[in-house]
């Protein structure tokens, strides 16, 4: 499994999560993410490098300007890992699922 460090520290920051649902919509310079919030382009851009440096986001330069795009890829491995939770989730709705049945089986 990859290290999954600089991933997890890039989403652990919500203008970072609201920057990842912005580029979403497509591939935006750092001025029209800038547009966005009420931050210096030097903040946004720090934003945008810890995005980067967990493979969140490619950059790549297109003329004068330097386009960000969504990696959306590199949210399978943190799926992977999550997903490995679920087994803990359906034991309990299992249960759950059972108990509720039996309760309505016990007041026919």
């Amino acid at each position: 499994m990859p290290d999954l460090q600089p991933t997890f520290r890039a989403l652990a920051d919500p203008t970072r999560r609201d920057i990842l649902h912005l580029l979403g919509g497509g591939d935006m310079t750092i001025a029209q993410v800038t547009d966005h919030f009420d931050m210096t382009r030097a903040a946004v851009k720090k934003h945008l490098t810890v995005l980067e440096q967990g493979n969140l986001i490619r950059v790549r330069p297109q003329g004068r300007e330097v386009l960000n795009s969504l990696n959306a890829a590199a949210l399978s491995p943190i799926r992977d890992w999550i997903g490995f939770f679920d087994q803990f989730w359906d034991t309990h709705l299992d249960a759950l699922k059972n108990a509720i049945e039996n309760k309505d089986l016990t007041h026919e």
